[in-house]
């Protein structure tokens, strides 16, 4: 879940590991570079993900001390998953790159995850 964003990186905690809750939250960071598998210098963050957006991941290293853990959605699979509009209602993917909100029919720029069918339990 992302929690902070800025022009360099988005701060996140990690909730689950696959299909496992996690007891507690561990911190992460997706790194701008990290986002997308192309058009890497291209990229910005809050076009990509906002805070409180539930975003499919994949560990790349151990960060440092600052941010445990370093991420990437760097494939087609990754990216956000869940996403709130301002509205409050959840968001609908309509493209790779953008999200609508069934209620205000509003668009926002999201790096959409192109979601497996094998993630799709809820």
């Amino acid at each position: 879940q992302v929690c902070s964003i800025n022009s360099r990186f988005a701060k996140v905690h990690i909730l689950y590991i696959g299909s496992t809750p996690l007891k507690s939250t561990f911190r992460g960071t997706i790194r701008r570079e990290d986002i997308r598998a192309t058009e890497k210098d291209k990229v910005e963050v809050y076009k990509s993900f906002r805070p409180g957006d539930i975003v499919l991941a994949k560990v790349i290293s151990l960060g440092d001390a600052q941010s445990n853990y370093l991420l990437s959605t760097a494939e087609n699979e990754l990216g956000v998953v869940v996403a709130r509009s301002e509205a409050g209602v959840q968001m609908v993917p309509i493209s790779w790159c953008e999200m609508q909100c069934p209620r205000t029919h509003t668009k926002d720029f999201r790096k959409v995850a192109r979601v497996q069918p094998q993630f799709l339990q809820t």
